[in-house]
């Protein structure tokens, strides 16, 4: 099969089986093959669904023309903390041995739109850092340099799509896991408003930080994969307000002249960013003067949302480590978490809620004045593959701390907020900023990320594999 059909992403896969072009079981055929030739190197899947994914796509090619959904006979992966019918939602770890028996409502949505499921991808056990170094399943390995870490927690995910081996992989982002692992791979990665994506059957990941979405290669399929996922349902805590366009329709248009502000310095304290990402930021400033937009600098004054997050993040380590089906198989990063959060109390988290509704209250002030803020999307390069493998929390945490400095206030407030490829630096590895909006305005987001990307695109350079 031709290479080009790889990284052709959701929107031309889909079109290639419509037109018949290529039939969905030769697709995912072809897929399979993919994954079996390349992710030895890279470690993006923990597990591959072959005899399932040929019988569904060979379903979805005896299907009527009149009852196939946008996503029809496309293949895409799923993080390992997602329910997926019939495997074990391991959550990156060993502690769970028993498979699901249903989907999560948004593998149901998936596959209710045509998609066909292939594997699941690697991640950090619950998550825990905005790596993707597992004790249980491996280290994931950066496509354009193996020595390097594709970030996570989504890392498998975004490797799965950066190689081709999927033209999408559903992440979750709880404090940058889409966004890292999008910028470390050259992916377009946005994490939608708190409460856009059902997270049935479970009432909410990590309280009011966790969101869950796809990374993709382009603005148009990441859009495509949202309006077929997003909604709420009755049983999740959390409900966004309902967006003013789809959002296939937003990636499709032109935005018209919007105010953007842009900063460099981090949330967090003591982080400086690598001159390459200042760099990244002024020059797609100047990028986006040249397509019309009032850009200026803006210091948005950071309020402080260190503690709101890790009560949050202590007391989902807490909670989730204490569901699993072996305890004793839990990982000793993982055991040592649990122990600190054990101050952590229901009543302790639902003030750490409120706390970060003020938090948001004073961080949503920048868009007052300014339709979208421009930051850096991570503050280093991406550091080696395992820099954090086998590494206590303390430890994990603080080398941890720069890469997720621009993406952990955002879910403490709950705005979308987008990682947008920009090119390369010398490094030979991916360039991206961060486009953060309004409350529930992932829409203005698309559009500019979709003029971004018809200004300087990027999905045309592929990693030499």
């Amino acid at each position: 099969m031709d290479e080009d059909i790889f990284f052709a992403g959701v929107v031309g896969q889909a079109e290639a089986v419509r037109t018949g072009q290529v039939g969905s079981r030769e697709l995912v055929a072809a897929t399979l093959e993919r994954i079996q030739r390349y992710d030895g190197r890279l470690n993006a899947f923990t597990v591959v669904l072959h005899d399932a994914a040929l019988a569904e796509a060979a379903e979805r090619d005896a299907a009527p023309a009149d009852t196939r959904g946008p996503l029809h006979g496309v293949p895409v992966a799923i993080k390992e903390e997602v329910d997926v019918a019939g495997t074990v939602t391991t959550f990156g770890g060993r502690a769970n041995v028993t498979p699901a028996t249903a989907d999560s409502e948004v593998v149901r949505r998936l596959r209710a739109a045509g998609a066909v499921v292939v594997g699941k991808t690697n991640m950090p056990e619950f998550g825990q850092v905005p790596l993707t170094d597992s004790g249980a399943h491996g280290i994931t390995r950066n496509p354009w340099d193996p020595t390097r870490s594709p970030g996570g927690s989504s890392g498998g995910s975004a490797v799965a799509v950066a190689t081709g081996m999927v033209p999408v992989a559903i992440g979750g982002d709880g404090g940058g896991s889409i966004r890292v692992p999008a910028s470390s791979c050259g992916l377009f990665g946005l994490k939608p408003q708190r409460g856009r994506v059902s997270d049935a059957p479970y009432q909410h990941p990590w309280w009011a930080l966790g969101t869950t979405g796809p990374v993709t290669r382009s603005v148009l399929d990441s859009a495509l994969v949202y309006d077929v996922i997003r909604g709420a349902l009755p049983t999740d805590r959390f409900r966004a307000g309902e967006p003013r366009t789809s959002f296939v329709e937003a990636a499709r248009s032109e935005p018209g002249p919007l105010r953007i502000g842009w900063w460099t310095k981090a949330p967090a304290p003591g982080v400086r960013p690598d001159p390459e990402h200042v760099r990244a930021v002024t020059d797609t400033a100047g990028v986006l003067a040249g397509l019309g937009h009032h850009v200026e600098e803006v210091d948005p004054e950071y309020p402080d949302g260190t503690a709101p997050f890790f009560v949050q993040y202590l007391g989902a380590i807490r909670r989730e480590a204490a569901l699993v089906e072996r305890p004793d198989l839990l990982e000793r990063r993982t055991r040592e978490t649990a122990r600190l959060g054990a101050w952590v109390r229901p009543g302790t988290v639902e003030w750490a809620m409120r706390q970060g509704e003020k938090v948001s209250a004073k961080a949503n002030r920048v868009f007052d004045r300014f339709d979208l803020l421009l930051t850096p999307a991570v503050a280093h390069r991406p550091p080696v593959a395992g820099y954090v493998q086998g590494l206590g929390t303390v430890r994990s945490l603080l080398r941890s701390l720069p890469v997720s400095a621009y993406a952990a206030l955002w879910n403490v407030t709950g705005n979308p907020a987008a990682s947008v490829p920009v090119g390369f630096a010398r490094d030979g590895l991916p360039l991206a900023v961060q486009l953060v909006g309004r409350t529930d305005d992932e829409p203005t987001i698309l559009s500019v990320a979709a003029q971004l990307e018809e200004a300087q695109p990027w999905a045309v350079r592929r990693p030499a594999l």
